[in-house]
């Protein structure tokens, strides 16, 4: 079995030295595993520092260089690299916890050995111990991403070990020249067909800066707000049986604010299902006040991808 780690970074030089000695401290457990870094366009001395450690020639790694297109295209172009039987993300910012490999090795043959699961889904924590969000119902629980997150109340984020032949037949679907998308986007297209498993288990310990994702999700609102209409448009197009109410009442609120914050008029129209669109109608005057009273045209920023991530 080997492993092809992700690693899309831009800007942040100064943070991927954690993430390598993590991979360092995780050579010795059996399993092999190549890191595929995709340098976003960094201006600082990003590749240097890669540079010097494949001089060190420890950690099998491959560098790749493009410009600056977001981090989901450079996700995107780094699949066609993978070589692994199992492919996974780590953020520039995070790092794996000593053992992250044997873990993920014992329970592979899950993964590996049932074609209906695509991705094993672990949990992440901060260097404190605390888990992100909150654990799975059980070890070895069977489900999918959408299911997780809208109908089994599961919170946080969570690291997705995939089976790479099925995970080269998707990508993120951005629209017009946004940079970001959630990847919730992709993995419900992959829901359609296939499971994943959940794992109790950490493996993955993430640090969030304060010029990353996670911290500027306003200002990605604003700047890519089309790719999470048609996000959320795709949402009330799946059966929604079991999803509480108070889930769907946030699915229709979302909707209608990056409807207003994309322009698009014809949002209520393109709502499927009798009840889905009353709700759509009910709500979409307070939605529009919300929106205009958060989002100010006049402090919409377009150089979030200046930051670095």
């Amino acid at each position: 079995m080997k492993i092809s780690i992700l690693t899309a970074t831009y800007n942040r030089a100064q943070d991927l030295e954690k993430l390598y000695t993590s991979l360092v401290i995780n050579k010795s457990s059996e399993v092999d595993y190549e890191w595929l870094v995709m340098d976003d366009g960094s201006t600082d001395k990003t590749k240097l520092v890669i540079d010097n450690f494949i001089k060190q020639n420890i950690v099998k790694i491959e560098y790749h260089y493009q410009n600056n297109q977001g981090k989901m295209i450079a996700i995107n172009n780094l699949m066609q690299y993978v070589t692994g039987d199992i492919v996974m993300e780590c953020d520039s910012d995070d790092y794996f916890v000593t053992g992250a490999f044997d873990i993920i090795k014992k329970y592979s043959d899950k993964l590996l050995n049932d074609e209906t699961v695509y991705a094993l889904a672990f949990l992440k924590k901060d260097k404190d111990g605390k888990i992100s969000g909150t654990n799975f119902m059980e070890n070895n629980h069977r489900s999918d991403m959408f299911s997780l997150y809208f109908r089994e109340k599961i919170t946080g984020e969570k690291i997705l070990v995939f089976k790479t032949e099925i995970r080269k037949k998707y990508k993120h679907i951005l629209e017009a020249d946004e940079k970001f998308i959630t990847e919730a986007r992709m993995y419900h297209k992959i829901d359609e067909n296939y499971d994943i498993i959940c794992i109790n288990e950490a493996i993955i310990i993430g640090e969030y800066k304060s010029d990353g994702y996670a911290k500027n999700m306003k200002r990605i609102f604003e700047i890519a707000p089309l790719g999470y209409y048609e996000f959320f448009k795709e949402i009330l197009k799946m059966d929604l049986k079991g999803v509480p109410f108070s889930k769907r009442i946030y699915i229709y609120k979302n909707y209608i604010l990056f409807a207003n914050l994309s322009a698009r008029r014809d949002a209520i129209k393109n709502v499927e299902g009798l009840f889905n669109k009353l709700m759509v109608c009910i709500l979409w005057i307070p939605g529009l006040i919300f929106t205009k009273n958060r989002f100010k045209k006049n402090k919409i920023r377009d150089d979030f991808m200046d930051e670095g991530y």
